[in-house]
This record gives C-alpha cells, sequence and structure tokens, in this order.
C-alpha cells in the first residue's frame, strides 16, 4: 500500500518539475528541475527493484550530464536582451506539433497491456548481484572483448589528438 503511494508522489513530482522545466523562464531553474526529475525517475526505478539501474541513472544523469548543462547554460549566457524574440507563427507551430506528438503517443499506446509492478515475483530482478552473474557469467567474453575494443579506440583517439606523432 505504502509502495502505491509512493508511485503516486513520485510520479507527481516527476510530471510537476518536467512541466516546470518546460515553462521556466531562467535556464539554471530549468535545468535544476530536471535534476529533480532525474530523481523521481530514480525513485521508480527503485520502486521496481532495480537498485543498479537507479543509482547509474543518478550519478550519470543528474550528476555527469546536468554537470555539462548548466556549465553549457553559463557559458552560453543567456539573458533576455540578447535572445531574438520569436514569433507567433513559431510558437504556435512547435505548440501543434507538440499536440501531434502526444496524440500520436497516445494512438500508439492505447493498444498497450498494463503490468502491475506487485505481478513481478522474482525478488532478484535488478540486484547488482543478478546483474554481475549474468555479466561476468553468460555474458564474459562479449563483456572482454567490448573492454577491449573500447579501450583500443581510446588510445587510438588519444593517439590521434597528439600534434606531433613521435
Amino acid at each position: 500500500m505504502i509502495t502505491q503511494y509512493l508511485f503516486y508522489f513520485l510520479t507527481f513530482v516527476a510530471i510537476f518539475c518536467a512541466l516546470l522545466v518546460v515553462f521556466s523562464k531562467n535556464p539554471i531553474y530549468s535545468a535544476l528541475f530536471l535534476i529533480v526529475t532525474f530523481f523521481a525517475t530514480a525513485g521508480h526505478y527503485f520502486l521496481l527493484n532495480a537498485q543498479f539501474l537507479a543509482a547509474v541513472h543518478i550519478m550519470v544523469y543528474a550528476g555527469a550530464i546536468m554537470v555539462l548543462f548548466i556549465y553549457v547554460i553559463m557559458m552560453l549566457n543567456l539573458n533576455q536582451e540578447i535572445e531574438p524574440h520569436k514569433s507567433s507563427l513559431i510558437k504556435i507551430a512547435a505548440t501543434l506539433c507538440g499536440c501531434v506528438l502526444g496524440l500520436v503517443l497516445v494512438a500508439a499506446l492505447r493498444e498497450t497491456d498494463v503490468v502491475a509492478v506487485s505481478d513481478y515475483t522474482n525478488p532478484g530482478i535488478g540486484l547488482i548481484e543478478k546483474l554481475g552473474n549474468v555479466l561476468f557469467g553468460t555474458y564474459m567474453v562479449p563483456f572482454e572483448i567490448s573492454t577491449v575494443l573500447f579501450l583500443s579506440a581510446m588510445v587510438g583517439a588519444v593517439f590521434l589528438s597528439k600534434k606531433t606523432i613521435h
């Protein structure tokens, strides 16, 4: 019962902050509201018993990506005086495109089946132990091959970025 109320609370926070991201005049406030939205989404992952995904979501999106967003916003130095004003035609076209996208999403999701969270009876789903067993058991060779591939790409990028090759 408490998880249902927690789900509704997190959903309300996520939707409310997502709307504040769109309607906020200050870009820094929009970025901060987006961070709150990411935390609410991570809370949904915790409710789905996906603790690893929630932790990675917080570290990657609310941490690294938002630091980059705030850095870019501060470097652009957006203010009212230098920002060009958009015509009403562009605003109407953007609103119309958003409404059409919403209708397409509703039409696409209308026939889907809704599965309750309580239908997942396996308590091990989403735990780091299960992920580690699958990653380092069943998929050990592809994981190691991709590691070597990423390492060689990183070494190649460093090698290509040098000015002079000795």
